[in-house]
């Protein structure tokens, strides 16, 4: 298969074609290409249309800021959008294909957009789809959705595995080219851990584009021989495919990975992995990108960047055009036509805007000094250039060099604001730096190949003295430094046609002097007027020319202007790399309660509480629903004994000389005079006065208490704990511990509870109504020896205690808890018991605790202290929190035995209208109690306590219906609390 534009010589292996498609049609590369490259080598100039005005577009650059050659790789589920050609490694069997089109590349339909060009300039949809406001949603939104965007999703689950990882070096040098290669060796020869990052798959950067040489040698062979070094160094550790994306805080970086990207198949291994480097020190050596010269239709396919005609010649070993013609500002392009000379390309002309142009051209090419280019021809691919002086040149590539920008994006990352200098025509580094870092070479402005390799050395050994390491003393790799005169020219004048700047985003010339004229002039507003640079390359070939123009239209300089910063990440990152394996079931970790394998045994149904797997009800054989189950559960629960994993319940250990009093300020009822032995319900409050959570605390002893939290909450409260210590009350000797997983804990409820735990607990302990009464704990041991605690409390409203034992013991806990019960008629009891019988009794739990109420609200108001100060005391006095005709959480059952009470259902006067200004309050939770034969419910209705026996209406609009209810005591089942006590 013939590659039509393919030269001799560069970095491909030719001995390993690779066959690939691109919108359906064959074409063949070699191992070592890019897609980029290898449609170039196959003659193939089209291969996207623009953003906005869906315009031809070709290939503009040979690496990561690419803007233009955006296509979709594989099918079907594997199917990525938005990908750039231009690092798209080659396999054999890719399958590539255009986007942003209707119809075919060459026959888009949408491109009768640029027909409406002057109708669709900068900020055209603040003011276009504002009238009639009725056809925004019938007509604008769906017309602009249905036009928006850029590649296609699959919309099937992403087959391939993501992973993430952690990494720790001394030095993290950034970029592998000249000055990366060079840092990194100074590093690692003086012992230092080194991590050596580049985002392409072959180490050398520019010295791979070249044909510099360095220590004598051709450069890419030096950046091979000092690669082969690095990688048998085990302190270093080369990562090439590697893009680090962010630099974060404490010298933290953030680096994607792609493992199997260039593979057809990533046979189960993780495609990419996102990396958090934690680094001692780093250099950034990330280079610099070239930027074009705007002038009359830029954008044709076949107009690229000078660097970019050299980099696909001399690495890849392909000619981008027959016919070559270089447009430059600077003595950097000269070098593109000297290159392209020497591989047997035609060179037609040098046209350099700087009047005083000097240089060597090529035998038989024409030197322009004070040359414009202002316009171009082809629609689908470029045929010709228009001087100012109206000559015509035939052409089918032309080079433009406007420059060269140090790619200064990490050095932004933490509020770091370049400066400019005049002598490169470019920003550099500026103001404040992430923690620990240099910059080095041309990403510092050391734009020529000798002075960027000292810089890399210089930089490394500097890194390594702040660490106190000693570093080598070898000189720097020697090479001569190259011309690099630049003029700053950014546009053509003389265009009258488009010129484009932004070339994803079709942002031009006069887009920057529109946004000028209406207003728009900061640099910051100018970027969200025009859109200008929030594309995925981030404007890295197009901010610094349109700040150029925004210059002149001011009338102040660039430094004057200023400059927008960066933010990461430096390249686009997928979503699935973010996500790792934290997808599917894995989105967040599940965790298993001690007893989770023994309930699974029992074949127990599971619901996801939390993070937490739990037991929601254990079915036996015959019976056909839910319900059955729990009703037989929570009756045998009062009437013998039920046991209840209840580990997932917040658990956390207070110790210190002040615990008592950081428990009163962070309660609402007071903790400093419980007694050693004895629990405590206490309730707390957020800083507005609104119930934060509730639970129990144990005191074990003068310094030490165990607090309980609900499970939902059990995380938030330690965080809140620890912001009251270390924040409100930093001088109390108080220490926490949270100490959920170390810990197995069961609640054993019903009139048999105490004789089933006399058979486990060991006899030296008394846990008789005596010696061990309601809301009594003690640490004591079960089971011939294992430590353990035993809390009476009662979530039930039976006699009931909690055992907890170290979280290794909690699977064998509960099959001697049910071993030991079986001849008490012991029964397991999940969630859906538990929440009926705490209705039942009457207890408040999430429903009720639902950032809206107030202890007040929950009828414990008189728990309030008055004798001391608590979180949220002051706004829990509140007028409005203490209104006579607030709400009162009270109990509801049906006026109709027979009727199912709603949750959600909310409450209004018989015979009122369904209208907001008649709603009362609102059904929190509800359940069918088994123990009374009917529903049951609590809830929330105004001047509950005093409405005892009154009959209002439930009424549930979502669902429909009405049901007339009785507003009775929240305390369905033995309202005294006798059987607590027993």
């Amino acid at each position: 298969m013939t590659q039509s534009h393919r030269l001799s010589g560069g970095l491909v292996n030719r001995d390993k074609p690779l066959g690939f498609r691109f919108n359906g049609v064959q074409f063949q590369g070699f191992e070592g290409d890019t897609l980029a490259s290898a449609l170039l080598a196959n003659g193939q100039r089209l291969v996207a249309r623009s953003f906005k005005y869906h315009r031809p577009r070709g290939i503009l650059t040979a690496g990561s800021e690419e803007p233009s050659a955006l296509v979709e790789l594989r099918h079907g589920a594997a199917q990525e959008p938005n990908t750039r050609a231009t690092v798209a490694e080659l396999f054999d069997g890719l399958e590539a294909r255009s986007q942003n089109h209707r119809g075919s590349l060459r026959h888009d339909l949408l491109a009768v957009n640029d027909l409406f060009s002057n109708f669709l300039t900068a900020g055209f949809y603040y003011k276009t789809f504002m009238w009639p406001a009725a056809l925004w949603e019938r007509f604008y939104e769906p017309v602009i959705r249905a036009a928006a965007g850029l590649g296609r999703l699959s919309m099937e689950p992403d087959p391939d595995v993501y992973d993430k990882g952690f990494l720790h070096c001394d030095l993290l040098v950034i970029g592998a080219g000249p000055t990366g290669l060079a840092a990194a060796l100074a590093a690692g020869r003086s012992g230092a851990r080194v991590i050596l990052a580049d985002e392409d798959f072959l180490p050398g950067g520019r010295l791979n584009a070249e044909t510099h040489e360095v220590d004598g040698m051709p450069g890419r062979d030096w950046a091979a021989r000092t690669v082969a070094e690095l990688a048998a160094m085990p302190n270093v550790r080369v990562m090439t495919r590697t893009t680090v994306i962010g630099a974060f805080d404490h010298g933290i970086f953030g680096a994607l990975e792609r493992r199997t990207d260039h593979l057809a198949e990533s046979g189960g291994k993780p495609r990419q992995i996102l990396w958090r480097i934690y680094s001692g020190r780093s250099v950034l050596c990330a280079g610099s990108t070239e930027r074009p010269i705007a002038f009359g239709a830029n954008d044709r396919p076949g107009v690229m960047l000078a660097g970019a005609v050299r980099a696909y010649a001399n690495r890849w070993g392909v000619a981008p055009g027959r016919e070559v013609t270089v447009f430059t500002n600077n003595d950097d392009g000269w070098r593109t036509a000297a290159d392209l000379s020497a591989l047997g390309l035609r060179v037609t002309a040098i046209i350099d805007s700087r009047k005083d142009a000097y240089g060597t051209a090529p035998k038989g090419t024409e030197v322009i000094a004070g040359g414009r280019i202002v316009d171009t021809k082809g629609r689908h691919g470029l045929r010709e250039i228009i001087l100012q002086d109206g000559r015509r040149i035939a052409t089918d590539c032309l080079a433009v060099s406007g420059g060269w920008s140090p790619n200064v994006h990490l050095t932004c990352h933490q509020r770091g604001r370049p400066v400019w200098r005049d002598d490169i025509a470019a920003f550099v580094p500026g103001g404040a730096m992430p923690q620990g870092m240099r910059v080095a070479g041309a990403a510092n402005g050391a734009l020529t190949l000798g002075a960027a390799l000292r810089s890399g050395v210089e930089a490394a050994q500097a890194a390594l003295s702040d660490l106190g390491l000693k570093s080598s003393k070898g000189a720097a790799p020697t090479a001569s430094d190259e011309a690099a005169g630049v003029s700053a020219f950014w546009h053509v004048k003389e265009s009258s046609g488009r010129a484009w700047l932004d070339f994803q985003n079709d942002v031009t010339v006069k887009d920057v002097k529109l946004a000028h004229q209406e207003g728009f002039r900061s640099v910051e507003l100018l970027k969200r007027y025009t859109t200008l640079g929030m594309a995925t390359d981030q404007g890295k070939t197009a901010n610094v020319p349109a700040l150029a123009v925004m210059a002149e239209c001011t009338g102040r300089t660039i430094a004057e202007t200023g400059t927008t910063i960066f933010r990461p990440p430096y390249t686009p990152v997928p979503i699935g790399a973010l996500a790792g394996r934290a997808r599917g079931k894995d989105f967040r970790p599940t965790r298993l309660t001690p007893s989770h394998d023994w309930a699974a045994e029992q074949g127990a149904v599971f619901v996801e509480v939390g993070p937490w797997l739990r037991a929601q009800w254990f079915p036996r054989a015959g019976e056909t629903e839910w319900r059955q189950s729990v009703d037989r559960e929570v009756l045998q629960t009062r009437a013998a004994v039920g046991i209840c994993d209840v580990s997932t319940l917040g658990k956390i250990d207070i110790q210190g000389r002040d615990a008592a009093a950081f428990l009163d300020k962070v309660y609402i009822n007071g903790f400093s005079n419980l007694a050693v032995g004895k629990v405590r319900y206490g309730l707390m409050l957020r800083e507005d006065g609104i119930v934060k959570d509730d639970g129990t605390t144990a005191r074990m002893s003068d310094t030490h208490f165990v607090m309980t939290t609900t499970t939902a909450n059990a995380v938030s409260i330690f965080r809140h704990l620890e912001f009251c210590r270390q924040c409100l009350w930093p001088g109390m000797d108080v220490h926490l511990i949270s100490s959920t997983d170390q810990f197995a804990q069961f609640s054993v409820a019903g009139p048999r509870a105490r004789d089933l735990l006399a058979r486990i607990v060991d006899k030296d302990f008394d846990i008789s109504n005596e010696a061990f009464p309601y809301m009594a704990c003690a640490e004591l041991t079960v089971c011939n020896g294992v430590p353990a605690r035993l809390f009476r409390i009662s979530f039930s409203g039976e006699l009931a205690y909690e055992v907890a034992v170290p979280a290794r013991c909690g699977d064998a806990m509960i099959r001697v808890l049910m071993e030991a019960g079986r001849d008490l008629g012991v029964v397991a009891y999940g969630t859906e018991a538990l929440g009926v019988m705490r209705i039942e009794k009457g207890h408040a739990a999430g429903n009720e605790l639902n950032g809206q109420t107030t202890a007040r609200d929950l009828g414990m108001a008189k728990m309030m202290s008055k004798k001391k100060d608590f979180v949220g005391k002051t706004l829990a006095g509140r007028e409005g929190m203490q209104r006579e005709d607030g709400l009162t959480l009270v109990g509801f059952r049906p006026v109709n035995r027979n009727d199912t009470l709603t949750a959600g259902a909310h409450f209004l006067p018989v015979g009122a209208a369904a209208t907001m200004e008649n709603d009362e309050g609102w059904m929190t939770s509800v359940a069918y109690s088994p123990s009374l034969g009917h529903s049951i419910g609590l809830g929330f209705i105004r001047r509950g306590g005093e409405r005892i026996g009154e009959v209002v209406r439930a009424f549930n609009a979502v669902r429909g219906g009405e049901i007339a209810v009785e507003i009775v005591s929240p305390h369905f089942i033995d309202p005294e609390g006798e059987r607590l006590r027993v």
